[in-house]
């Protein structure tokens, strides 16, 4: 069975459950969401999304409206794979994911514009603001999602700046060289440089992965590294400035949102607003708060020379105009996303 067959099962499955709950007894006002993340708890915007978004629009719903809104919740790939996530919100496996567009980057391959800056905003929320300003100024982006893949977006959700861990010490950029450093995908390139073989990964199996060897580092924000407890198969930690990226969103099914109460509409969009914001600002306090504790965890924690990280940015300088060039062939307005980000 292939990846679409068994997305279109899926969905037929789970909507003969909701059906059958339904008929069941559940009163004629009551909405049954599915919402899923690919990511477990052990990354803020999942957190998030049990403690703030899904509580808080169950209590708004019921404190403003005659319905009464319960959440099938389904975290760390339980519902959807990775890379799933796109397809199965287009085909209704799920109702609303939080997912992140790195696992997309052909099909989201603009959404993952920040990628394109290297030693980019240092702070998820200077990456939010930015990013806001161009999907406020490149109707593409939300276009897309909803023309093409059948899914509103409603948060942009950021990280906070990505660091380099590694199971090895190393004290200058040639002796990256040769190493396998993983990555989530479109921010591979920022290797170059260094003549490491990237190899695309995700958090679900880091831990492993640098434990057995698989590779011996990871291009990671500290909280990721810290929640995820790498600094235990992987004792080296180095704060290099890549950047902050807004990569990953919460989005819901457009069919099931249209089908939605006008009140419960405004609910969920009002509920994203404040998650997005929420998101960034925790995981901004996490990243000042957890560096202490992958410190205290690792035989070697240090900070890249402003030096070295200047030479290291010049040698990248020419990427972001030839990505952006790329993705113009493929008609996606990537030099305007990029000028709006610069």
């Amino acid at each position: 069975m292939n990846s679409r067959t068994f997305l279109v099962s899926a969905a037929l499955s789970l909507s003969a459950f909701a059906a059958f709950a339904i008929s069941s007894g559940a009163r004629a006002d009551d909405i049954k969401l599915r919402i899923s993340a690919s990511h477990g708890p052990a990354s803020t915007y999942v957190r998030l999304l049990q403690e703030f978004f899904v509580p808080e629009v169950k209590k708004r719903v019921a404190e403003r409206t005659r319905h009464r809104v319960d959440f099938i919740e389904g975290y760390g790939g339980s519902m959807l794979k990775i890379a799933d996530s796109l397809e199965g919100v287009q085909a209704g496996v799920v109702d609303l994911a939080g997912y992140c567009f790195c696992f997309e980057p052909s099909n989201l391959a603009l959404h993952n514009f920040q990628a394109m800056l290297p030693f980019n905003v240092t702070t998820a929320e200077h990456s939010l603001a930015q990013a806001r300003a161009v999907y406020a100024k490149v109707p593409f982006l939300g276009q897309q999602l909803e023309n093409k893949f059948g899914q509103k977006l409603l948060a942009l959700l950021a990280d906070p700046s990505y660091q380099l861990g590694t199971a090895f010490e190393w004290s200058s950029v040639a002796d990256l060289k040769g190493k396998k450093i993983a990555a989530a995908g479109p921010n591979a390139w920022w290797l170059e440089y260094t003549g490491a073989t990237p190899v695309q990964s995700s958090l679900v199996e880091a831990y492993t992965s640098l434990q057995t060897g698989v590779y011996g580092g990871w291009i990671m924000f500290t909280p990721g590294w810290a929640n995820n407890k790498l600094y235990e198969v992987a004792k080296h930690f180095t704060v290099t400035g890549f950047g902050a990226p807004t990569w990953h969103g919460l989005v819901v099914n457009t069919n099931r949102f249209k089908r939605l109460p006008k009140e419960v509409q405004d609910i969920l969009v009002e509920v994203g607003q404040e998650y997005e914001i929420l998101t960034a600002r925790t995981n901004d306090e996490l990243d000042g708060r957890l560096r202490q504790t992958v410190k205290n965890n690792s035989l070697s924690f240090r900070e890249l020379s402003a030096e070295v990280r200047l030479d290291w940015a010049r040698h990248l300088k020419d990427g972001p105009r030839k990505r952006a060039e790329e993705l113009e062939k493929r008609a996606m307005p990537a030099r305007k996303g990029r000028q709006i980000a610069m």
